[in-house]
């Protein structure tokens, strides 16, 4: 009877998502907005049937109702978790990582020498497991949102570095050949040649960094925190087997995750209008 549910479940709502993606609604902006949301609708429903058709226990599995009880019921821990992970730890690691990357980038690309030096370790840098660097770092900066920062600034500099260079390193010869006809300097050229065709770089590396900065201060959280934050939740939810807790923070994570990767796409769209990738 569960597999019955199940299949007439999918098939209900694949059949809406297609009529809405090829039938007479097709170029409608809202229809086409609402396929992605029927989509996950259909998983949910489908993850509470199975759930609770097959008697699954909610240590091993919380079907997206419990879930939903525990996030809607602990709002005030959860949003206090949300402001010392992501508001301290993530974003304000994020915004100090990320300008840094930014600064020496300029720097490296000025100095030829700092580039052949810096990013071989770059590369080294940010293959170091972050389990190994971050109870080093949360025994250096302690164990509030300090540390963590701390963590999502190692863990975003490089990426953000890297893509920064490469983006200052992509105009053509005959681009600043002509700039220096014009009789622009260096910083000119920086400024109104460089820079801007740097910027499809710059916001592929921040947006990367997004989701960097909140792995890092979700698992940073793991060696040692004050008694909140994401990672502090997950794993003492964990050892209590409140599954429910978990997926909770995971939900909270998620969407946190989401608008932040978002927020930056938006801003990259209306900076970055004029490149091909932006035209439709």
């Amino acid at each position: 009877m569960t597999l019955v549910t199940v299949l007439l479940i999918w098939f209900a709502g694949w059949g809406l998502n297609v009529w809405l993606a090829n039938g007479p609604m097709r170029r409608n902006a809202i229809a086409q907005g609402a396929i992605p949301i029927i989509f996950g609708a259909t998983l949910l429903l489908i993850w509470e049937v199975v759930v609770a058709g097959l008697g699954i226990s909610a240590v091993i599995l919380p079907a997206p109702s419990a879930i939903w009880s525990t996030l809607s019921g602990s709002v005030p821990i959860l949003w206090a978790d949300f402001q010392q992970t992501f508001l301290k730890g993530a974003l304000g690691g994020y915004v100090m990582g990320c300008g840094a990357a930014f600064l020496t980038a300029i720097v490296v690309d000025r100095y030829d020498f700092l580039r052949r030096g810096l990013l071989p370790v770059g590369n080294f840098v940010a293959a170091l497991p972050i389990v190994g660097t971050a109870p080093i770092l949360v025994m250096w900066f302690g164990f509030d949102w300090q540390s963590k920062a701390a963590v999502v600034v190692v863990m975003v500099f490089f990426p953000m570095l890297v893509n920064t260079v490469a983006g200052l390193r992509d105009t053509s010869t005959m681009q600043r050949d002509l700039m220096r006809t014009y009789g622009a300097g260096y910083w000119q050229t920086l400024v109104k040649l460089r820079l801007p065709a740097a910027l499809p770089f710059v916001f592929n590396g921040l947006k990367i960094s997004t989701t960097l900065a909140m792995i890092g201060a979700i698992v940073a959280e793991f060696f040692g925190s004050p008694i909140l934050g994401m990672g502090f939740r997950i794993s003492t939810s964990v050892g209590q087997l409140a599954m429910d807790m978990v997926w909770a923070e995971i939900v909270v994570a998620a969407l946190a995750g989401s608008a932040f990767y978002g927020v930056v796409t938006w801003i990259e769209r209306r900076m970055t209008f004029w490149h091909p990738s932006q035209r439709k």
